[in-house]
């Protein structure tokens, strides 16, 4: 099977390491892919947004599947363009529609998709830049923190949480001035969940699914989850307080109404769906959807499915996924994420990388991993270098018995990499411990 991998980043990195180990995949492309995923896959130069070059590169190379791993293209409609297109029609895509992408597309049509059917998650209401006054009125019948979150897509980072009423009051107008863009313009005011955050993944052919291992990401930059959102420090699998119990109420009351709730508005959805909750006293709420599998989540969850994940993706394509059974290792998988200096603001681009490629890729217990995030091959009079090129640069993946083993071995093997202004998160994990 030939398969066609959308994005570029550490995501699609481990996600390309993870669909390689399939006897099924003969061969795997990744769009437009990065200096990680080249070691897995063929990288194509072209956009992921330019859907007329993409059909074209899946007619004229016989790929049997493609699967779409950041949330853009399926927001901005790209299966519904393999759909309208009797030529692409017919071929494998995993991914939702963009009526199906709304779900993380927008927050309030998320929000209103849940009290719709009844799944747990945060009292809310949703205002606009006609109705700021109101917004801030109804900020000032809440007590602090304050939520506010910009309607549309803003890279993970549309998100803040205020302790003083006139500092979110000018926030609220911030963000509708266009702080963050046009993702902005509409802003959903929530109560805030008080409890401890995890990341819940699903693959979903519409009627059936499979849970996918469970995950904690570390959004701060700052240690003990100080200073600005980011797009993920870190992230740890599984989360020692996701136990069976609880992990069956969030299958009860949370992942088989939100599958039925697609089936019941006529959604027809075949893909992730990361499930952002909040455990409060043991009940789980919701805290948001995406349509893909998270960041730096994905590169703890891939390392612990044993099972055949090309398998999964193609019944999940086909409507078949009830005969699927996934398989979890039981280890765990531990994430740090290597950052330029000054992000999530400004920083530089273009600085040598060394010391990543003497890291193992077993895939057994005790290995290491290195997920490419935001890196290029710079080449300049016939040599090669590897360079920074984004704000979130590797991420340092370990398998090891515990939390405590993965910490360990995690930093140790950070030490051997090299780029000016290298920043990292040194206590990830350390409050599951």
């Amino acid at each position: 099977m030939k398969v066609l991998l959308i994005g570029s980043g550490g995501r699609e990195n481990a996600l390309a390491w993870k669909i390689r180990q399939s006897s099924l995949c003969s061969e795997l492309f990744c769009l437009p892919g990065n200096p990680g995923t080249s070691a897995w896959a063929h990288n194509v130069n072209l956009s992921a947004l330019d859907f007329k070059a993409v059909g074209d590169f899946v007619l004229d190379n016989g790929i049997d599947l493609v699967v779409v791993g950041p949330e853009d293209p399926l927001v901005k409609g790209m299966r519904d363009f393999f759909q309208a297109d009797p030529n692409l029609a017919n071929i494998l895509f995993v991914g939702p529609s963009s009526k199906g992408a709304m779900l993380e597309g927008s927050k309030d049509f998320a929000k209103q998709f849940m009290l719709r059917h009844a799944i747990p998650t945060a009292a809310y209401r949703s205002f606009t830049k006609e109705t700021l006054s109101e917004g801030q009125a109804f900020l000032e019948s809440l007590a602090a923190p304050y939520v506010l979150k910009a309607d549309g897509l803003a890279a993970g980072k549309g998100v803040l949480i205020l302790n003083n009423l006139e500092e979110a009051k000018q926030e609220l107008a911030n963000m509708m001035e266009g702080k963050f863009g046009a993702a902005g313009n509409t802003v959903v005011i929530e109560e805030f969940l008080k409890g401890i955050e995890l990341s819940v993944f699903v693959l979903t052919d519409g009627k059936d699914y499979l849970m996918l291992p469970s995950a904690k990401d570390y959004k701060r930059v700052g240690e003990g989850d100080t200073g600005l959102n980011t797009g993920g420090m870190g992230s740890v699998s599984p989360v020692p307080f996701a136990d069976e119990l609880f992990m069956k109420r969030v299958e009860e009351l949370i992942v088989k109404p939100t599958i039925s709730g697609l089936q019941s508005d006529g959604i027809d959805y075949k893909g992730f769906i990361f499930i952002g909750l909040m455990n409060c006293n043991g009940n789980p709420y919701v805290i948001e959807y995406n349509v893909r599998m998270g960041d730096p989540e994905t590169e703890s969850v891939m390392t612990r499915i044993e099972s055949d994940l090309l398998a999964h993706l193609e019944a999940a394509a086909k409507g078949t996924i009830a005969s699927q059974k996934i398989v979890i290792a039981p280890y765990t998988a531990l994430t740090v994420i290597c950052v330029s200096g000054g992000y999530p603001e400004s920083y530089p681009k273009g600085l040598p990388i060394s010391g990543v490629e003497p890291l193992c890729y077993k895939a057994a217990p005790e290995s290491v991993k290195v997920f490419h995030s935001g890196t290029k091959m710079l080449c300049q009079e016939q040599q090669e270098t590897l360079v920074t090129a984004g704000g979130r640069v590797l991420a340092v993946t370990v398998n090891g018995p515990s939390i405590e083993s993965c910490r360990e071995r995690a930093y140790k093997e950070i030490e051997k990499i090299k780029f000016e202004g290298i920043y990292f998160r040194r206590d990830i994990g350390c409050d599951l411990l």
